[in-house]
């Protein structure tokens, strides 16, 4: 396991504490186009089907499997 920096701070109440530092490697992002969705999709019905399916999964009031719940929030 790496080696992490530990700084030491003053927090009110509790003194002076060890606090874990940078955790990240250095260098540069792999596979940052991932993310970009938009460039993906290639026409406008497709991007807005999309966000249509996105939007469902979060708002609608039907549910699939274990997302169902017995008493709407």
């Amino acid at each position: 396991m790496a080696e992490y920096k530990i700084e030491k701070q003053e927090a009110p109440e509790w003194g002076m504490i060890e606090v874990l530092g940078e955790t990240y490697d250095p260098g540069k992002p792999v596979g940052e186009e991932q993310g970009h969705w938009e460039q993906k999709l290639l026409s406008r019905d497709e991007k807005l089907r999309y966000l249509k399916d996105g939007l469902r999964y979060w708002y609608a009031k039907e549910g699939f499997g274990s997302e169902k719940r017995k008493t709407p929030a």
